[in-house]
């Protein structure tokens, strides 16, 4: 086995080690996410992913671990994101506090698997189709700037497709069975609610991946580097969710901010092989620059409060599937 196979497999055994610590003995049991543990477990996913990244500057040089922190930075940015449905799909669900995790946790277990899927696929397309960098370059043009323009829209996850189709093949209790995605009743075995929103977070990060994976392609090709940052940002989601769950609403300008970082990085794209090229230095400070323009903008101009009555929210009972 070669180095670079054994570099593939100790990060795996790292993460499923990481994983089974976080499941088997720290979530043991079913239980609210308090603001102060979200806080520590955020901590320790960012501390991981800098000392990976020292760790690569170490061994693999400065110019991998700037690959790795410009890339890790802009899908720790984009799953904001992820965060906003999160948080929609739970209210809407009227999903208990204390399976959140469960359902992130399983989630998230997901997630890696299919962008690890995406991420072989659009490294093998790159290598024997190298026009397609330009295609997702403007993909993430688009994407960005329909980010930047569009407004919100209603929310009505019990139009998805996936849902609807779900639905038919298997069918759904009316309430919650505590923690449980499946339960057998009558001999009929039966999906919980809690098992359809599992299927909504999974349908939402394959949608966010399509953004998410194109652009770290602008910064390095090195499906290592592709992975790893993936894999880091992903893993630090769940704490994002339950630190700043609460408090999303106030950074409105983020939005703007994160539809500007995919221009940015689809200009970069479609730049990437001429006298034009921006250096991935430049592209972190850039990044970093409007990510945290827009977060400060947001404090200092806060969004006007919306009357109760131009946004009805839903009944606690009416979201059931």
């Amino acid at each position: 086995m070669t180095p670079q196979n054994w570099l593939w497999v100790g990060f795996n055994i790292f993460v499923l080690a990481m994983l089974a610590l976080d499941l088997g003995v720290f979530h043991r049991k079913a239980h609210v996410v308090s603001f102060r543990e979200a806080i520590a477990w955020t901590v320790v996913w960012v501390t991981l992913a800098l000392l990976f990244n020292l760790g690569l500057w170490h061994y693999a040089g400065p110019q991998k671990a700037l690959e790795f922190l410009t890339g890790y930075l802009i899908e720790y940015s984009l799953s904001v994101d992820n965060i906003f449905v999160f948080a929609l799909l739970f209210s809407y669900f009227a999903v208990p506090p204390k399976f959140q995790h469960r359902v992130l946790f399983w989630g998230i277990l997901g997630a890696l698997v299919m962008r690890a899927i995406m991420i072989v696929a659009g490294t093998v397309l790159i290598a024997k189709f190298a026009w397609i960098i330009y295609v997702f370059g403007a993909f993430l043009i688009l994407t960005g700037i329909k980010m930047i323009v569009k407004r919100e829209e209603e929310f009505h996850p019990e139009r998805n497709p996936v849902v609807k189709w779900f639905k038919k093949l298997m069918p759904v209790t009316s309430d919650y069975r505590e923690d449980k995605f499946f339960v057998c009743e009558n001999g009929i075995r039966m999906a919980t609610p809690l098992f359809v929103v599992l299927l909504l977070v999974e349908v939402s990060d394959v949608i966010f991946a399509v953004d998410s994976i194109p652009a770290i392609f602008a910064v390095t090709t090195d499906p290592f580097i592709v992975y790893t940052s993936n894999v880091f940002a992903i893993l630090g989601l769940r704490s994002l969710y339950f630190a700043l769950a609460g408090v999303m609403d106030k950074f409105h300008y983020l939005k703007i901010g994160l539809g500007a970082v995919l221009t940015f990085v689809g200009v970069k794209m479609l730049l990437a092989h001429t006298v034009w090229k921006i250096d991935t230095d430049a592209s972190l400070g850039v990044i970093v620059l409007v990510l945290a323009t827009s977060m400060v903008m947001s404090l200092l101009r806060p969004k006007k409060a919306v009357a109760s009555s131009a946004s009805p929210k839903a009944p606690a009972d009416s979201p059931k599937p």
